[in-house]
């Protein structure tokens, strides 16, 4: 898919560089995002190109803060897998780089991985992920990693939109379930039982 190699408005940049010559490995790409952590966001494309974003301003901070809670807590209490934060990155199976603001992984597939490779960039897709819209976040790129997602391996896929007032839900094999004006949201039958109010984060 084509897309412009910067987007720049009041709100943010996203930025998107050619780098694959450079063949920049996990450890590089670790240290990069590692040396930059106040200042941007970085995430690589499955076919080579470094997406640098702008960070998430404090709003928005405050909303995924609540996102994440309400799953960890629904986590706990479930015991079948394990709650990750937007800080989180996996590698996918098409090789892309990729952070969600926040996902979910059985702990059976999660815990058969050596406790070493679980601190890399381990390849693995998340069974279900979280992207949560902000200003600085443009709706197409966020919608195409939304694909990219399911595409990999994810079970279930939640785009939070509080700017439309709008939930997607991505599914495999499915169309793109669009929820305008949503309030509470299913996770079942992937998160059987898990639930959230969509109007918090308004």
């Amino acid at each position: 898919m084509a897309r412009p190699p910067a987007i720049e408005t009041e709100t943010g940049l996203w930025l998107a560089l050619n780098v694959q010559s450079v063949g920049l490995t996990d450890d590089q790409f670790f240290a990069l995002c590692s040396d930059n952590d106040d200042e941007f966001v970085f995430e690589m494309s499955a076919h080579g190109e470094l997406i640098i974003m702008s960070p998430s301003f404090p709003d928005t901070g405050e909303k995924n803060s609540k996102i994440i809670q309400r799953l960890a807590n629904w986590t706990e209490q479930d015991g079948t897998g394990v709650c990750f934060d937007s800080n989180s990155g996996f590698t996918l199976p098409n090789g892309a780089k990729r952070s969600p603001d926040a996902a979910w992984i059985l702990k059976s597939r999660w815990y058969v991985i050596p406790k070493q490779e679980r601190r890399k960039f381990h390849r693995i897709c998340p069974d279900f992920v979280i992207e949560l819209r902000s200003l600085s976040n443009p709706l197409p790129q966020l919608q195409e990693k939304m694909n990219e997602w399911v595409a990999n391996g994810a079970r279930l896929g939640w785009l939070l939109d509080p700017i439309d007032n709008r939930a997607t839900i991505y599914r495999p094999g499915q169309p793109a379930e669009r929820i305008d004006n949503p309030t509470i949201i299913s996770g079942d039958p992937v998160l059987v039982g898990f639930k959230f109010d969509f109007t918090e984060i308004l």
